[in-house]
């Protein structure tokens, strides 16, 4: 390589490279497992509360809503734990990553959902205002902004079209 030469990327085979993701994935993974699990842990607890029965019956819907959203974003979290589980030593590990990899973003978009129902819940149990929407509206926003709408700007600013092939 010259002087003046730059490398990207890195030298490695498709294992090699494999598991490099994996480790970086299960690392998101687990940063994802802990917030979906506390909020569905405290989720679950709701429904045993006195006040529960007060609510009015859209809350209630919205609050059974949320529970099948914290228990899909929570299965699909856990999804790529069991894949690594049931396939290690099969000598698919790439295919696991990429199956893992679209695993986490669908538990990510269910997250997502999670959020959003139970910050509505909430702010309409606390306050019954006419900005509660409007505010739900503004923090999904943000988490939009947060979880895809920066990495993909920033995934399509930084990509070069060498760079297209290998993906991280």
């Amino acid at each position: 390589m010259t002087q003046g030469a730059t490398r990207r990327g890195r030298d490695e085979t498709e294992e090699e490279r494999a598991d490099r993701m994996w480790g970086e994935l299960i690392q998101e993974v687990r940063v994802a497992q802990t917030g979906v699990q506390i909020l569905f842990g405290f989720l679950l607890t709701v429904v045993f509360q006195p006040k529960y029965v007060q609510l009015a019956t859209v809350d209630q819907v919205i609050y059974i809503v949320t529970v099948v959203l914290g228990a899909c974003a929570t299965g699909a979290l856990i999804g790529p734990v069991s894949l690594h589980r049931l396939v290690s030593g099969r000598r698919v590990k790439p295919q696991a990553v990429r199956l893992a990899s679209r695993l986490t973003f669908v538990g990510l978009v269910l997250l997502l959902a999670t959020m959003t129902s139970a910050l509505l819940l909430i702010l309409r149990v606390a306050t019954h205002d006419s900005y509660v929407p409007y505010l739900v509206a503004a923090v999904v926003a943000w988490y939009l902004v947060c979880w895809f709408g920066l990495p993909l700007w920033a995934r399509r600013r930084h990509t070069t079209h060498s760079d297209d092939g290998h993906r991280s």
